[in-house]
């Protein structure tokens, strides 16, 4: 890509840089993209969609429900409903990361926005938040990212039946395993502990009650609110 930065004479550092960055979310993301290609396959899917919804979708958890729909035979119009529900979260993400990203141009933009994830989108917001906008980092950790989660479908997708469901590997908690690695590097005030314990345990109440899609997007606007209403109290009383 002539004039990127991703190609430019400094750019073996700034991959070494953002995959550093990368690592613990790619450590979560190849066993996980194992599960997937393992239980896709299973549902009927040949490698080649497999692969191509990893590269061209590349929405873990709304693949994984894909999936799910796929192996029960629902209609296409279920299976689109329903994961634009499940991915209604990056409203949030969009709102939360817009003001450190307004001057981009359109089309990184649509870049950026197209390999946002909530792993990616925790690691970013967290550099924005410190003022690291640097913006080649930002797509080379993109990039490294979804090619950790397309290696894995790949390794599920090859490794087929010797895997199973991946639940004898415990690769199905890798996932949620990774969100509490991310989430226990972003609690730095009581109101992000606030906000966290507010919104886990209310998406965590969403889902039990079988809500989990505009349940966990609720739990998020939720549990932001309690946050806020934390700092604000911290305010007032630090300056009375």
């Amino acid at each position: 890509m002539s004039g990127s930065p991703l190609a430019a004479p400094g750019a073996r550092a700034l991959w070494r840089e953002a995959l550093a960055r990368v690592a613990p979310i790619a450590m979560g993301y190849v066993p996980v993209g194992m599960a997937y290609g393992v239980l896709a396959g299973k549902a009927g899917l040949s490698a080649l969609n497999v692969l191509a919804m990893s590269l061209l979708v590349y929405a873990g958890s709304a693949q994984l429900v894909a999936v799910g729909f796929f192996a029960a035979g629902a209609s296409a119009l279920s299976i689109v409903a329903t994961t634009f529900v499940v991915n209604l979260r990056h409203l949030l993400f969009s709102a939360a990361v817009a003001p450190s990203v307004s001057g981009w141009r359109k089309r990184e933009l649509a870049a950026f926005a197209f390999e946002l994830t909530d792993e990616t989108f925790a690691l970013h917001a967290a550099r924005f938040g410190r003022g690291d906008r640097d913006k080649a980092l930002t797509f080379a950790a993109n990039v490294l990212a979804q090619a950790s989660w397309v290696a894995g479908t790949a390794l599920g997708v090859a490794a087929g039946d010797a895997l199973g469901d991946g639940k004898a590997l415990a690769l199905d908690f890798a996932l949620p395993g990774m969100f509490l690695a991310l989430l226990a590097g972003q609690l730095r005030t009581p109101s992000q502990a606030a906000a966290a314990v507010a919104g886990g345990g209310l998406s965590l109440a969403a889902a039990a009650a079988g809500a989990s899609g505009l349940g966990t997007l609720t739990a998020g606007l939720l549990g932001a609110a309690c946050g806020m209403g934390v700092e604000t109290w911290t305010r007032r009383k630090r300056s009375s």
